[in-house]
């Protein structure tokens, strides 16, 4: 019943939200009909983030980047570095973990592991993101780094490549530290990227129940009972924390992350999640504006032979927009001046630019489909007289 309670209400602000808007004048994106509303008010969590997966753009926010304690929510870097020593082949699925008595004793939620007893990386894998098991991170952490000390520089390290600067993490299991802290756009952030790298985490987070040790137990992430959509990914709670949810979820084949930070209880946590996440597949859409290799347009110079080259783009651009918006969208190149040294194919020529109501939302590097060679004094005389006629 709570969860049939917890839609009526999404359903329920989504309608307001948009009355309201109509109402009030709200915000209209130039030459479209649809007005979209302002986001769910979420009082009671102390920060939170929507993101888009495939364009990693920010559909909603509230201080995204205060720093809090992150609880379990820690365990994302302590499952996205397991994934990489899986990916290196410096563990391997099926390979045995020797458990220390300090993992064992490892305080918190658990999986029940013991010294005596046998568990592989798959098992310490499931146990760490369904189970929110203590005792697996800190096992991961040892077979991966050798000691959780370790473990911890190697997280605050992929921290920094990731470009979350303001991060920083003090254990492997999200137990109260002082020197412990990630923002809800850390979190969104780390997400993204490890299931981009590492899907098959979402054949993982996405079990409601696992069994070890002849232990069987619930996932920590209350969201995934009575929202078969969402498949992921952490919760998390401590009382310095309060409760944390970092959710995943695919309609329609499109994929967003909804990250709530200090919310007061779990079906509070849960309902904010899924508000944030009906809002965002209602009111906005991922949109390809062009795909890599696509001509795009001529660069034209006199001085090279030949003097007209098709463009292309070099990647994907796709964006993140307000339902019904796509027409609204406007695309800006520009082409840098190379010379008469000649042109290699492929290489790059300018950049096009995609942006909406004058903010930019996406670019691309454009390359020369083809090669050009120095069109020499004649030649570029020659050139100069065809483009006038």
């Amino acid at each position: 019943m709570r969860h049939k309670t917890t839609s009526l209400q999404s359903t329920r602000f989504l309608l307001l939200a948009a009355v309201a808007t109509l109402l009030s004048g709200g915000t209209a994106f130039a030459n479209t009909a649809l007005l979209m509303p302002p986001p769910p008010p979420i009082a009671d969590a102390k920060s939170y983030v929507l993101m888009d997966f495939r364009t990693g753009q920010i559909i909603a926010e509230k201080d995204a980047n205060l720093q809090l304690p992150p609880a379990s929510l820690t365990k994302l870097m302590t499952a996205y570095l397991t994934y990489g020593a899986l990916a290196d082949g410096a563990l391997h699925w099926n390979q045995r973990i020797h458990v220390s008595r300090v993992a064992w004793h490892t305080g918190g939620s658990s999986m029940f592991i013991q010294p005596n007893l046998p568990v592989t990386v798959a098992q310490l894998m499931h146990g760490l993101i369904i189970d929110s098991g203590n005792d697996a991170a800190v096992a991961l952490a040892q077979a991966v780094a050798g000691s959780r000390a370790s473990f911890v520089d190697e997280m605050n390290s992929t921290a920094r490549k990731l470009g979350l600067p303001g991060a920083h993490y003090g254990d492997v299991d999200g137990l109260p530290t002082p020197d412990l802290h990630l923002s809800a756009l850390d979190i969104a952030m780390i997400s993204r990227d490890l299931i981009a790298k590492y899907p098959q985490v979402i054949h993982i987070s996405k079990i409601k129940y696992y069994r070890y040790n002849h232990i069987t137990q619930r996932s920590w992430n209350p969201a995934l009972f009575g929202h078969p959509d969402i498949d992921g990914l952490k919760t998390g709670h401590t009382n310095a924390a309060g409760h944390c949810m970092d959710t995943t979820a695919v309609r329609n084949g499109r994929r967003l992350i909804a990250v709530v930070m200090g919310a007061p209880n779990w079906p509070s946590g849960v309902n904010d999640v899924v508000a944030l996440l009906d809002y965002g597949y209602r009111f906005t859409t991922d949109h390809t504006v062009t795909k890599a290799g696509s001509v795009v347009g001529t660069y034209s110079d006199t001085s090279l032979d030949p003097d007209k080259l098709p463009v292309t783009v070099a990647r994907n651009v796709e964006v993140m927009i307000p339902t019904g918006a796509e027409k609204d969208l406007k695309t800006q190149v520009t082409y840098q001046k190379i010379g008469s040294q000649g042109i290699a194919k492929g290489q790059k020529l300018g950049e096009m630019t995609v942006s909406l109501n004058g903010k930019v939302l996406g670019s691309t590097d454009l390359v020369a489909a083809e090669a050009a060679k120095p069109a020499g004094t004649f030649g570029s005389l020659w050139n100069r007289v065809k483009q006038s006629l």
